[in-house]
């Protein structure tokens, strides 16, 4: 479990197949091979530490719905490591687990922040509502405004400066991963719904 608060911005020393190595330092504090880190948001299995970086394994599958295989060496990404029990909560609930990725449609500054408009598929929109949570390459947002195809978040100065989202340009592709929150209550809402079937009805009066 991630909380979507960045902690530092690792570099990518090694691309290898189903591998990376990212050099760091405060993730490194305390972090052993098993431990779980989330590399762009991605929640990744660290399976060596030594000389100043982490290697951890990549399977297909994220591959395939991250972005995280357009990484190139020397090239910056946001790292978490897993919360900590008693740990602040300074975010949302993030698993690491990216629901797909989005691609940034727009860049408008407002005031000392910046308005980025990303695309996301109607499976990713099902569950944003304006004032929801994001997590954006692992970065935890408050989303601002929506419609059927795109959604927008507002990054400060900080966010800007701390993570990736700042050197972002139009095109690029982002992780995307929606507020498990959004899922249990779907899920919920649902469970005890009864379907609508000519039985049903006939059983309480209507046919």
């Amino acid at each position: 479990m991630f909380t979507g608060i960045v902690e530092e911005l690792g570099r990518i020393r090694a691309v290898g197949k189903g591998q990376l190595t990212v050099a760091a330092q405060k993730a490194l504090d305390g972090t052993e091979p098993g431990d779980s880190i989330a590399v762009n948001g991605a929640c990744l299995t660290v399976i060596a530490v030594g000389d100043g970086a982490f290697s951890v394994e990549v399977m297909p599958e994220t591959l395939r719905r991250t972005n995280l295989g357009n990484l190139h060496l020397g090239e910056t990404v946001n790292l978490e490591r897993a919360l900590a029990v008693g740990g602040r909560l300074g975010g949302h609930f993030v698993q690491g687990h990216v629901d797909g990725t989005g691609r940034i449609l727009s860049m408008t500054p407002e005031g000392e922040s910046v308005l980025m408009k990303i695309s996301a598929s109607s499976e990713v929109m099902h569950y944003l509502v304006e004032k929801g949570f994001i997590a954006v390459d692992g970065v935890s947002l408050t989303i601002i405004e929506r419609d059927a195809t795109s959604f927008s978040v507002s990054l400060v100065t900080f966010t800007r400066q701390n993570t990736t989202l700042g050197g972002k340009r139009l095109g690029d592709p982002v992780n995307l991963e929606v507020d498990i929150i959004a899922k249990y209550v779907e899920r919920l809402a649902g469970r005890d719904r009864p379907e609508i079937t000519p039985e049903f009805l006939a059983e309480h009066g209507f046919m």
